[in-house]
């Protein structure tokens, strides 16, 4: 088998390793909370948000602007989470092998 081929058939395992993550990915779910539990965001592995629980406790009309800092933060962690993730499964699938290269889109 020639240098070519080893690697063309390399790259066909790592593309189908690469297909595999990324459903796993948008099936995994992960999610993070803010203000001790009261706001709960939860993203795909991807990051995409899923849903937002919200404590009815925390909901108060004179002061929205608390509210609208806790969502922000528990989507902002839920997102870090999911980043986190992503990379980590990533590294995983590559072997080690970096999957961006400086210069490259």
């Amino acid at each position: 088998m020639t240098n070519i081929q080893q690697l063309m058939k390399v790259g066909q395992q790592l593309q189908a390793r690469m297909q595999e993550l990324q459903d796993t990915l948008q099936s995994e779910e992960l999610s993070a909370s803010s203000g001790g539990g009261m706001v709960t965001a939860r993203v795909t592995g991807r990051g995409d948000l899923k849903g937002i629980s919200i404590d009815r406790e925390v909901v108060d009309p004179d002061d929205p602007e608390m509210l609208e800092d806790l969502i922000v933060a528990a989507v902002t962690e839920a997102q870090r989470r999911a980043r986190d993730f992503s990379e980590e499964r990533m590294r995983g699938a590559s072997g080690g092998l970096p999957l961006s290269f400086p210069g490259l889109v």
